[in-house]
């Protein structure tokens, strides 16, 4: 029996460096419904960034290609899938190595997965040589707390 979430989105856009701010953009939009704090907020759309990036730049290697985001709700956290059918990762623990990089002449710094894992709770990342790659984040919104004080602040009349 499948999982039921409270929401889900589907993305595809093509393997161009301005549909980068796009997704990102369309990711903080959906994950936004969970109310999250500006700074969870930056966190999903940095790990986002770094994410499509990542198919932009290595997936794909100057060839157009298919950027694909699915992403659930389920509570208090929001599940993104990233996926695209590049050339897929030969050595993932070497790839998530920090500073690790397979394009030092594009000045790239080797920290996609390294900030991705940093910014999330949790990352996968799923791969297949000539078929392509899958990075599934998951980031749990804290529930925000109002104390006594301000909410009397926010109710009072003035």
């Amino acid at each position: 029996m499948q999982e039921q979430f409270e929401n889900e989105m589907n993305l595809e856009f093509i393997s161009k460096s301005a549909n980068e701010a796009f997704a990102r953009i369309t990711v903080a939009a959906f994950a936004s419904q969970l109310d999250p704090t500006i700074e969870e907020l930056a966190d999903i759309k940095t790990a986002v960034s770094e994410a499509v990036t990542n198919c932009i730049i290595h997936a794909y290697e100057n060839k157009v290609g298919i950027v694909k985001i699915h992403a659930k709700i389920h509570k208090s956290e929001i599940i993104i899938e990233i996926t695209d059918n590049g050339k897929g990762i030969e050595n993932i623990e070497m790839a998530k190595e920090p500073l690790y990089t397979t394009k030092p002449d594009l000045e790239r710094s080797g920290m996609g997965f390294t900030i991705m894992e940093s910014f999330m709770d949790s990352v996968k990342i799923e791969s297949i040589v000539g078929i392509g790659t899958k990075v599934t984040m998951l980031k749990k919104i804290k529930e925000q707390e109002i104390n006594q004080q301000e909410f009397k602040q926010m109710t009072s009349m003035p």
